[in-house]
């Protein structure tokens, strides 16, 4: 039997149609809620990913402010910035676009964010609550899998969940997620040995290391469920060749492009062994966006209504 396709697109646009009376009510009760976007320099895929922001924004009614500071800036100008949206009524939720400029100290500016207004969840307040499973606004990414594996009936409590990667916006934050859930967690990285022993252990498998098609079919237990959080863009036609032989649609893009993307999952190993799996792309990345929607429309009702 053909594994299942955990349609990213699909959930992210039903999370976003519950979405929309929410807004209208806070619109027609108060305003609508406001988020504040912080795009500093000029990262191409920041830039895109920025616009897809405001343009979710647009179409679910709520309000965006964008600031655009140069690639120069520096991080007292960054904090002076954070700390006008910190102080402005119109503004709910606050997300200052990773990465930032090289002579920018991010550390400083993810913690100068209010932690009542942070979209991301990324301030260590808000990451404090997650350890202890109190309310507050969740990372965007590892709560958009919670949601995705919760509509598709994935089972959860019980499971033995593999995470591969370990950083603070998706690796850690989705280990804690699915030890919520009452899933038994190990967390792999670069110093763990035996990777795909580790891997083959799981029933759920959430690969996020930014590794293009790193984990292969043994690293895939069979029938296990499969996240990709991988968005790696391929230029090398051997390597394009290889992964995608059997999709002549994707090589014909490559052939017009110059370049595909893949996740850190081999899709064959994905198609192969898997019993469902996010593909890539079209899986994970439409949640990150929905979430982000979900964490502002949140934040502004906790602050304009105490919901």
């Amino acid at each position: 039997m053909s594994p299942t396709i955990l349609d990213g697109r699909r959930v992210s646009a039903d999370i976003r149609a519950e979405l929309r009376p929410r807004v209208a009510a806070l619109a027609e009760k108060h305003r609508a809620p406001g988020l504040a976007v912080i795009l500093a320099g000029h990262n191409p895929a920041s830039e895109i990913y920025v616009r897809n922001k405001v343009k979710a924004c647009a179409e679910l009614g709520i309000r965006s402010f964008q600031s655009t500071p140069p690639d120069t800036v520096t991080t007292e100008e960054l904090l002076a910035l954070v700390e006008q949206y910190n102080q402005d009524p119109e503004v709910d939720g606050i997300l200052v676009q990773m990465p930032l400029p090289p002579q920018v100290d991010a550390q400083r500016v993810i913690v100068a964010v209010d932690p009542a207004k942070d979209a991301d969840g990324f301030h260590p307040f808000n990451l404090g609550n997650l350890v202890a499973n109190r309310p507050a606004p969740r990372p965007c990414t590892p709560a958009g899998i919670m949601e995705l594996l919760a509509r598709y009936d994935v089972p959860i409590a019980g499971s033995r969940a593999v995470v591969v990667g370990r950083s603070d916006i998706v690796g850690k934050p989705m280990a804690l997620l699915l030890l919520h859930q009452h899933a038994t967690v190990t967390i792999c990285h670069s110093k763990t040995r035996e990777l795909a022993a580790e891997c083959r252990r799981a029933d759920i498998l959430v690969a996020a290391m930014g590794k293009p098609a790193l984990l292969t079919a043994e690293h895939i237990r069979e029938g296990a469920v499969v996240i990709d959080v991988g968005v790696n863009r391929v230029t090398d036609e051997t390597l394009a060749k290889r992964l995608f032989a059997q999709e002549p649609a994707r090589l014909e893009a490559f052939a017009r492009t110059g370049s595909l993307v893949v996740g850190d999952v081999d899709p064959r190993a994905l198609v192969e062994r898997s019993s469902a799996y996010t593909p890539v792309p079209g899986g994970v990345g439409p949640l990150t966006i929905a979430m982000l929607m979900s964490n502002t429309v949140h934040l502004a009702e906790r602050r304009l209504n105490g919901g």
